[in-house]
């Protein structure tokens, strides 16, 4: 069991570094990786332009329960966002943000799927 959830790791870390880099790629500036609280992590947050883009990843190789956009339910929503709410506590005047989700079928660069804006906040 413990080898399967060591598996699982190394394919998120390497999800979120093909992420990472394909966000950069496309003009973003990555600012914090892996950011941790109590209400959970924050895969990436990043900065476009004056905005900050919290991003979650989602590496999902079957479809059996939807994908990975379906893996982003109201209950990871909720953390989400609270998560983003403690982040920017940090700052006099938050600046404008949105949360947008890196999607991956397979670690490949040419399977990376971008949404912009996933969640109402």
């Amino acid at each position: 069991m413990a080898r399967a959830r060591d598996d699982r790791q190394v394919r998120g870390r390497e999800a979120e570094a093909l992420a990472a880099s394909y966000l950069e790629r496309n003009g973003l500036a990555i600012v914090e990786r892996n950011w941790r609280c109590r209400h959970g992590e924050l895969d990436l947050i990043a900065r476009d332009g004056d905005v900050l883009v919290f991003v979650e990843v989602r590496l999902r190789r079957r479809n059996d329960f939807g994908g990975a956009a379906a893996s982003i339910d109201a209950a990871k929503q909720a953390k989400l966002v609270a998560a983003a709410g403690l982040y920017l506590g940090r700052f006099r005047t938050p600046p404008a943000c949105r949360f947008d989700a890196v999607l991956l079928d397979a670690l490949a660069p040419a399977r990376v799927q971008w949404m912009r804006s996933v969640i109402e906040a």
